[in-house]
């Protein structure tokens, strides 16, 4: 490959792709640890096997994605820079990435974003563009960028080399932790999601996507055969609000055994669950896949299930639970 414009499309996209990603981005990235809990566990009727990307650089797994797409730039792109969209995980990946390898970095954050992801993207020095809400605003900023910038897009989710660096994450757990019976990963735009289907896929091991009952349009998606359009800002969970990218789907609708749907309520308890019971800080997004779990258990009873945490970006001054909660904690 010797340029963004020329990646490979989803057609290429295979176990040995990824096992190319995987070599092409080890010295930059952490292989992050596999944690598990006994009490998580005997809830469930089932070992989880939960892959620690809140862990990793940038605190999320787009880290893998965004140093991935960096490193197919050639010298001049590299030294046009790169711009992206991103309500905040993508965007200090990138920024992170783009300083570590001398590329300038240009991210439109929408207004709303978390104060701890703009603070993030700050860190490592990217430009920043505040953006109305919605997904209007960052097509309009996508495209005034083409128009007017010789900066590279490097989309958020929407690319098969995106999808091939999001699938390191889970060829790391399923080598960390063999004989898995099923993964579940968060969807949003579906950069993860597809990516574990990869890998899934290529060892016969059922994939489910986890996904905010609210706005659930991945799972429309794969109902109706067709993308839908996305529901807004109706759930806790703000890296998943975002459209289903045309990659992404190709690869779920075809390879994705389900979509588990949850409602906030059920996001907020996982997710105080695992802080509780892993001693870990994850945010709302990554709560999803245990929530998926603990909903639909029956149906994973005494299975080994591999779990990705997706982020831990959280503003601890605005967690979604009471103080009262936290003086009766569960017992380990």
């Amino acid at each position: 490959m010797t340029g963004w414009q020329h990646a490979a499309g989803v057609d290429a996209l295979n176990l040995q792709t990824i096992y190319q990603a995987e070599q092409l981005i080890a010295p930059h990235i952490h292989c992050t640890p596999v944690l598990t809990s006994r009490g998580i566990n005997e809830l469930v009727g089932a070992k989880l096997y939960f892959k620690c990307e809140n862990l990793q650089r940038t605190g999320a797994f787009k880290f893998r994605g965004a140093c991935h797409a960096l490193l197919q730039l050639n010298s001049e792109q590299r030294k046009a820079g790169v711009y992206t969209v991103s309500s905040g995980n993508h965007g200090a990946a990138l920024a992170c990435a783009g300083e570590k390898l001398g590329i300038p970095v240009h991210v439109g954050v929408p207004k709303n974003a978390p104060r701890v992801k703009k603070q993030n993207m700050q860190r490592y020095h990217a430009k920043i563009t505040e953006l109305e809400l919605g997904m209007a605003a960052r097509d309009a900023f996508v495209e005034e960028q083409q128009q007017h910038s010789r900066e590279i897009f490097i989309p958020p989710y929407n690319h098969p080399t995106i999808i091939a660096g999001q699938a390191t994450a889970s060829l790391e757990l399923i080598k960390a932790v063999p004989d898995l019976n099923a993964l579940v990963a968060p969807v949003g735009g579906g950069g993860l999601l597809a990516g574990t289907c990869m890998v899934g896929h290529s060892q016969d091991i059922p994939v489910f996507g986890a996904e905010p009952v609210n706005v659930n349009d991945a799972w429309e998606s794969l109902q109706k055969g067709a993308i839908q359009k996305e529901k807004g800002l109706k759930s806790i969970c703000d890296g998943l609000l975002t459209r289903l990218g045309e990659y992404p789907f190709e690869v779920i609708q075809s390879f994705v055994k389900d979509i588990l749907c949850i409602t906030e309520e059920e996001i907020v308890e996982a997710m105080y669950l695992i802080w509780q019971e892993l001693k870990v800080v994850i945010e709302p997004s990554s709560a999803t896949v245990l929530a998926a779990v603990i909903k639909h258990k029956a149906q994973f009873q005494k299975q080994r299930i591999g779990l990705i945490i997706s982020g831990g970006n959280v503003d601890i001054a605005r967690l979604p639970w009471h103080v009262d909660k936290l003086e009766s904690p569960h017992e380990t």
